[in-house]
């Protein structure tokens, strides 16, 4: 007998409580009480109004759901599916996923564990024999949670003179097998696309089958996801076309084989889909609960700290509150999902057109929709203006390592942080001795000695926290 933890009962209740019955439209529960009923309208509206501005109607922009307790409270599509038709995008559209793809590639992994068929511990030259090793023994469990120290293949320098051309699965690994590790298996979490594909290798070694066709079988047609599969396996899914927007104008994404991002990105889906996904993962329809639980735990590294990621999700927390979530960034798209497993909330947002360059960034979205649901504010900006000793007091340098520093300074009537070799980010005080980091959730907490003078600096985000001592500035003397 085993008992489950805290944070598997919780996660696993969030899933549960998403049936796949309720997402036909937002009010399609049962007739409620007219108090609640107002009471569902009103937080409705409240996320219609935070979403809104940031979607042009006339432009890209995205499909979202909702859930609390198991029940949609909001679901709807923003801007266009089609640009130049100008055709509106549907709620139930299919998209491309992304990097929402690796959480299907891992459950596929745990189910053949499960099954006996292989272990996490296993080498993978077991199912890849031609790998070179170079007596670096890296492990099913090291891709799933990015700690191979294998090289991202999406990072090397010439990707993008390659990404448009169709190979297969043998030429793809032969295009990053043979480059130099990057540190020892287990000993650092460094987020990497090549691990994923290789998973997808494995798959089809052990299942006999092709990635592709696996995933059909043994989860989206057992699971009723009509909506989603291999984009380009003959399954009949075309998602909305996807965009890159640089300067207002929108304009098609690049071209990319689909047989590149494979294992690590290839699937396409809808937000209704991804709410049925979580729904199977809770009801033991895909693989056992403690194996479900060991997913949604923190690897722990070599050195006994915990990395932020699990098997196939990043596991944190924000503000207090846990989350598991991933998000995803590919050609004319960019995803991100999120659960609130202690307060049963559940939120997906795909949108077509990629991340960055002035892209809405969604992975702030899908928290401050969550957030609100489960009825926890979130911190913003005081607005106080606080004076030159007391800005001064902040002003130093916090490095992150030998080579890399965090430096505070003043801009004007405020601070700015820059990371070596990046632009300055705004810290926008919204309580005592804590900062936001610019237009994100991510804060700054400046830590202070007994005498009152500025020690440290903690930055927290989603994805953990990390301490950052500080440095005199030039003609400061150091101590109290």
């Amino acid at each position: 007998m085993f008992q489950r933890s805290a944070i598997a009962i919780a996660i696993i209740a969030c899933a549960a409580l998403l049936s796949p019955a309720p997402f036909a439209a937002v009010h399609a529960a049962p007739v409620q009480a007219a108090p609640a009923q107002a009471t569902q309208d009103a937080l409705a509206a409240s996320i219609d109004a935070l979403l809104a501005p940031h979607f042009k109607a006339d432009a890209p922009g995205i499909t979202v759901i909702a859930t609390k307790d198991g029940k949609p409270v909001f679901r709807k599509a923003y801007g266009m599916a089609d640009v130049g038709a100008k055709q509106s995008l549907a709620a139930d559209a299919v998209l491309r996923l992304g990097s929402i793809t690796k959480q299907f590639t891992a459950i596929g992994i745990l189910m053949l564990a499960d099954e006996g068929r292989l272990a996490l511990t296993d080498d993978i030259t077991r199912f890849l024999p031609g790998y070179p090793a170079d007596g670096r023994k890296v492990t099913v469990e090291h891709l799933l949670t990015h700690t191979s120290g294998i090289v991202s293949y999406t990072s090397k320098p010439d990707f993008r003179d390659v990404m448009g051309k169709d190979v297969s699965v043998e030429q793809a690994i032969d295009y990053f097998k043979n480059d130099t590790p990057e540190f020892a298996p287990g000993s650092t979490f460094r987020y990497n696309n090549s691990g994923y594909f290789l998973l997808g290798a494995i798959i089809e070694k052990v299942s006999g089958q092709p990635y592709a066709r696996f995933m059909e079988q043994r989860i989206f047609k057992p699971l009723g996801m009509a909506h989603t599969g291999y984009e380009g396996s003959g399954a009949g899914l075309t998602p909305v076309p996807g965009y890159s927007v640089r300067d207002g104008q929108a304009t098609p994404s690049a071209p990319l084989s689909m047989a590149w991002p494979y294992a690590a990105g290839a699937l396409v889906s809808n937000v209704d889909d991804l709410a049925r996904w979580q729904a199977a993962l809770a009801e033991g329809k895909l693989v056992r609960p403690e194996t479900l639980r060991r997913a949604f735990t923190p690897f722990t590294l070599a050195d006994g700290k915990a990395s932020p990621y699990g098997h196939g999700w990043f596991i944190g927390q924000l503000h207090g509150t846990r989350l598991v979530f991933h998000g995803g960034n590919i050609n004319g798209f960019s995803t991100d999902a999120v659960c609130l497993p202690d307060d049963r909330v559940y939120v997906a947002m795909l949108g077509n057109r990629e991340a960055g360059a002035g892209g809405v960034p969604l992975e702030k979205l899908t928290r401050q929709v969550a957030m609100r649901i489960a009825g926890k504010p979130l911190p913003v900006p005081s607005g106080a203006k606080l004076d030159a000793a007391t800005l001064a007091g902040y002003e130093g340098v916090y490095p992150v390592d030998p080579k890399v520093s965090l430096e505070v300074g003043r801009d004007g009537d405020g601070l700015v942080m820059r990371r070596s070799g990046r632009p300055a980010v705004p810290l926008l005080h919204y309580k005592t001795d804590g900062f936001l980091l610019g237009d994100t959730l991510a804060t700054a907490a400046f830590t202070r000695d007994g005498n009152g003078k500025v020690t440290a600096m903690t930055i927290s985000s989603d994805r953990g926290e990390r301490v950052h001592e500080r440095t005199p500035r030039a003609g400061e003397a150091p101590g109290p």
